[in-house]
């Protein structure tokens, strides 16, 4: 007889991982106890040394499909006559390394309980089992316990209690176990926040059948009102959707105009994959991460001529755009309410344009109160607010293009190796907070190796998006109780997440909070595109060399100049601006992104400068755009370089050529010209690419730079003589696809990494792929972080684990 004592990393905790050891040793007759930890799981396990390898063996195999092993360190003891195997209690002594679970969708068990009339918990809107259901979302502590999360108030019943305390239920230690007895109920509310419905049952009558039709008559309430056009707040996992019927073109838009969203696109929840089918492309890639357990929304494309008898979408929901963003019901209460309406409806995010998504009832009352006509409430609290995730399928492979649900918080490893090239050492390194960009605001906070990642903040240019920043700030490091000793910035000192980093370093705001923090935390910066490729680079476990390339709309470089178009080769503890795209004048500055005729004017400018003889075709383009009053205010910017900054930035070289064919002068949302460009690509023509030079660097040592001025003399021809849009917009991509490779061949390394806003762009992304291997290159990508300004933490934390990052001051 021996004795095992494992312990064991990784996400182990709230995916009944407990339960399953539990019943391994009792099928293999070994005695002993499992429990939680801070850390994990321990498991002591006693018996025969070869049924012990077997137990061990079986572990890694037969794991719960949601789990995963990061670590699992084995110490063979004497054994101690353990007699029987146990669930101990939780420990909590030691620090937090336990990995929290996100999200996960509702089971097919639990779906098959949900809709089944015998059942005790038919129709219940909260039923979950440890093999699905909330958790990033309601917990509050670690370890993973149900006092530690928002269900500690519910006590469960003497019927929940025995599946929860039986080895062989899957519902055994299922934290937020409940039924209709014991659990959470539904409210529907009026916008001043009176009670118009229940699920409780009426007075006297507790059984499971009462609450199944007091749930199902409150659901067809809201049904009906969805049926007759009413906006609709419903509290799901991490948050509050607003809903309105797909179909109703009038409905749409007055969610439109009431949430001050003009024109960007809403997000769909089908009632089922059968009528998804109907109504667009369904790839079997995409196909298997709509049905994953993560549930996202995925950006799928339109039939060009839909199925007859398919359901039918208002224009509103996505003007112009010819894919739709499409998701399935990923708790009870959305299957319940989807079954009862067996059409789709408008899912979008509860807030107004720019703010966080509401979490609580009350919250929603006062911040959504001027658009939702109803409220769909629940009791069950939400720890922390948690958006849908957005996923794109380029080339057979997950693009994640917004990272919360399903997703957060699990973590990427970090490198283990320093700048210097040597091995970590043992002790473990003091955490590290990173605060992310302006835009699309991630948190990031590295432990040891891994790097944990909040769920997707957004943009921070609202006074609730800063509050709900600062509580994403607080929240993650008090979560795995690591005060960081260092935080990190972007080397932007505008953006509100750099002036909080700086607040945390220079008024010592962390060791305020935790009066153990010896000190407030060192304050280090990170260059926005050096950010970009960095996150790439780890995420893909590569080592240096490697060249990089980060295109995006804005970010600020180490010259003072706005960057966006940029190449870096990176080598162990140092990275090289090797190239970048010449730049020009944006009139306006911030402005410009907005109205993408103003970067078009910025590009003519130089043009001219350069060859008076083309002012005359260029008058021609911005009579179009402006008065004559305008257009010689903005000359006279771009002339005095006065608010009309110097910039590189491939994301506005989109915009100017979308304004230059014609398709849009002014954007209603971020990146909407872009999108554009992208939707009049003919993916099957071969036409010729653009001239996009490279050319030598104009000082010793500086980059190289590409030169638009070929490219956009070229277009102005094209469009002149009435060259489609789809043909400038085919061979535009084509010449940046072009571009990339021409500047691998120049620095002649192999692993070629593409990072930024612009790579979310399925043709740019594609080809670039396609066209570096076959150039005998190897491009990666992001995959599980976005490319966009959602990976810039991540990218933050590599720089300073890499040597990559700089120190940061007012």
């Amino acid at each position: 007889m021996e004795r095992l004592r494992l312990s064991i990393r990784g996400v182990v905790q709230g995916v009944g991982f407990r339960p399953f050891v539990h019943r391994l040793a009792c099928e293999l007759g070994l005695g002993g106890w499992v429990r939680n930890s801070p850390q994990g799981v321990t498991v002591e396990v006693e018996g025969p040394r070869e049924t012990l390898e077997l137990f061990l063996s079986r572990l890694v195999q037969e794991r719960p499909a949601h789990s995963s092993i990061q670590s699992l360190e084995t110490t063979w003891l004497d054994p101690l006559g353990h007699q029987g195997f146990t669930i101990q209690p939780s420990e909590h002594v030691g620090p937090v390394r336990a990995l929290v679970l996100p999200d996960i969708a509702t089971c097919d068990d639990c779906l098959r309980e949900l809709f089944d009339p015998a059942d005790r918990r038919f129709a219940y809107p909260f039923i979950n089992c440890t093999h699905c259901g909330p958790r990033y979302s309601i917990i509050t502590a670690l370890p993973y316990d149900r006092p530690h999360t928002t269900m500690a108030g519910f006590v469960m019943c003497a019927a929940c209690q025995a599946e929860y305390h039986d080895p062989a239920n899957r519902r055994f230690h299922a934290q937020p176990n409940a039924c209709p007895r014991c659990g959470p109920h539904l409210e529907l509310w009026s916008p001043q926040g009176r009670r118009l419905a229940s699920s409780r049952p009426p007075e006297g009558r507790n059984d499971s059948s009462a609450a199944a039709a007091a749930t199902l008559g409150l659901l067809r309430e809201v049904a009906d009102a969805l049926r007759s056009g009413a906006i609709v707040a419903v509290k799901g996992l991490g948050g509050f959707h607003l809903m309105v019927l797909a179909r109703l073109e009038e409905a749409v838009q007055r969610l439109r105009q009431r949430k001050h969203r003009e024109a960007k696109p809403f997000a769909l929840m089908f009632p089922s994959v059968a009528q998804i089918r109907q109504v667009c492309r369904l790839e079997p890639t995409e196909l298997r991460v709509l049905t994953g357990p993560e549930a996202p929304i995925v950006l799928l494309r339109r039939h060009a001529r839909p199925d007859p008898g398919a359901p039918q979408i208002a224009p509103a929901v996505a003007p112009g755009n010819p894919s739709l963003g499409v998701m399935l019901p990923y708790t009870p209460l959305h299957h319940l309410l989807l079954r009862e309406l067996a059409e789709p409806v408008v899912a979008t995010s509860g807030n107004l344009s720019d703010e966080p998504i509401c979490t609580d009832e009350q919250e929603a009352l006062e911040r959504l109160g001027g658009i939702a006509d109803l409220f769909l409430v629940h009791n069950r609290p939400i720890a922390r607010h948690v958006d849908d995730s957005v996923v794109r399928v380029v080339d057979g492979r997950e693009l994640l293009l917004r990272r919360a649900r399903g997703y957060a918080p699990l973590p990427v490893p970090l490198p283990v190796r320093a700048a210097s090239g040597t091995p970590a050492t043992s002790e473990t390194p003091p955490s590290v907070l990173a605060v992310g960009a302006h835009l699309k605001n991630t948190v990031g906070l590295a432990i040891g190796r891994d790097a944990f990642l909040s769920q997707h903040i957004g943009d921070l240019e609202t006074e609730a998006a800063e509050r709900a920043f600062r509580s994403v700030v607080r929240d993650l490091p008090r979560l795995y109780n690591a005060p960081p000793a260092v935080v990190i910035c972007d080397l932007h000192p505008d953006y509100l997440s750099t002036r909080h980093a700086l607040r945390m370093a220079h008024l010592g705001e962390t060791a305020a909070a935790d009066p153990a923090a010896p000190q407030p935390p060192f304050c280090r910066a990170v260059q926005h595109h050096l950010a970009h490729v960095l996150a790439v680079l780890v995420e893909n476990e590569l080592e240096p060399p490697v060249l990089g390339v980060a295109w995006d709309g804005t970010g600020l470089g180490w010259d003072g100049t706005v960057w966006g178009g940029e190449f870096f080769r990176v080598a162990r503890g140092q990275a090289t601006r090797v190239a970048t795209f010449r730049r020009f004048r944006l009139p306006g500055g911030d402005a410009a992104v907005r109205e993408p005729r103003r970067t078009a004017l910025g590009l003519l400018y130089e043009l001219c400068r350069e060859d008076p003889t083309l002012e005359p075709r260029a008058r021609d383009c911005w009579r179009r755009w402006f008065t004559a009053q305008e257009t010689a205010l903005l000359w006279r910017m771009a002339e005095a370089g006065i608010h009309a900054p110097w910039c590189s930035s491939v994301g506005r070289l989109f915009d100017a050529v979308a304004c230059l064919v014609g398709l849009r002068s002014r954007s209603q949302f971020e990146a909407q010209a872009a999108m554009d460009l992208e939707f009049c690509v003919d993916a099957e023509a071969a036409w010729a690419p653009y001239p996009l030079p490279v050319r030598e660097p104009r000082a010793p040592g500086g980059p190289r730079e590409l030169d638009w001025g070929p490219l956009i003399r070229s277009i102005l021809t094209e469009v002149a003589t009435g060259v489609s849009p789809a043909v400038v917009a085919t061979r535009f991509h084509q010449s940046l696809v072009a571009a990339i490779v021409a500047v691998a061949r120049l620095e002649s390394c192999e692993a070629v990494l593409l990072g930024g806003g612009c790579f979310q762009n399925q043709w740019l992304l594609a080809w670039s792929v396609r066209q570096l291997r076959s150039s005998g290159f190897r491009p990666y990508w992001p995959q599980r972080v976005p490319p966009n300004d959602g990976g810039i933490a991540l990218g933050q934390l590599a720089a300073h684990r890499l040597g990559l990052d700089q120190p940061c001051s007012r």
